[in-house]
């Protein structure tokens, strides 16, 4: 039997992913998006790394505010698809390097601003991450993490990270607001600011971009069907499987 890593399961899962990510609705659009791009715009010399950039969303909103952006992520393919797109959108300031969130390949205080979009829910070591982020970011520079988040209520949470793990088996966890502010605490980073909202998944679509097998995707909608009100309600279930789930958007700080 072959045994492979969590590394080698997001490779998988991913490098057959990236075109679909980056036409992906969810992922190219959103209020945490324009939430960045305001965050940044102040910033126009400074040097930003996107951790986990998948297809480059978040890179590509930096590269149209800051100086020079590094986008990073484990997926050879989605690197690709990142490379791609930067040079038809005249993003001649964006650069990609390959490797994980726990051992960033950049020299003590390299940049000035960290960002992350819908990555750490598959990072083996989180902690670890951040405390790698924090080593890269100058004193007084900014991380700002965004992610589904889980609601903390237990029910609700297990019923959450199920779901996501039948869809995508690369999937970790999601993380509560007070499991990061206890993560952010632990790495020596202080939280300057956090805003929280509320993401519509289409149902179909949502199993299409991970090609989630239909033996999974059934066991999901079973699930689904079997939740309980509270359950339902919650996280607003549609009958043919779309939900509502809660995002997370934090800033924080290196002292």
């Amino acid at each position: 039997m072959t045994t492979h890593s969590h590394h080698d399961n997001i490779n998988k899962q991913f490098d057959s992913q990236a075109s679909a990510y980056l036409t992906s609705q969810v992922h190219a659009s959103g209020r945490d998006l324009e939430h960045l791009k305001d965050r940044l715009t102040p910033f126009t010399e400074a040097t930003v790394l996107d951790v986990g950039c998948g297809a480059g969303h978040a890179s590509f909103v930096a590269a149209s505010r800051v100086k020079e952006v590094i986008a990073y992520d484990l997926s050879e393919k989605m690197l690709e698809t990142v490379n791609q797109a930067a040079r038809e959108r005249g993003f001649g300031n964006l650069q990609t390097r390959q490797g994980f969130a726990e051992s960033l390949p950049f020299e003590d205080e390299r940049f000035d601003i960290v960002i992350s979009r819908y990555s750490a829910h598959h990072w083996q070591d989180v902690g670890l991450a951040l405390r790698e982020i924090k080593r890269v970011l100058r004193p007084g520079g900014k991380a700002i993490m965004m992610d589904v988040m889980s609601p903390g209520n237990a029910v609700l949470d297990i019923w959450l990270q199920t779901i996501e793990a039948l869809r995508d088996t690369s999937h970790v966890r999601n993380y509560s607001s007070g499991e990061w502010a206890a993560m952010f605490s632990e790495a020596g980073l202080l939280t300057a600011s956090v805003v929280t909202d509320r993401l519509e998944l289409d149902y179909t679509s949502w199993i299409a971009r991970m090609r989630t097998p239909e033996a999974l995707a059934k066991a999901i909608r079973q699930y689904q069907v079997s939740a309980s009100q509270s359950v339902q309600q919650y996280y607003e279930l549609r009958e043919e499987g779309s939900f509502t789930t809660d995002t997370i958007m934090i800033e924080v700080y290196k002292p």
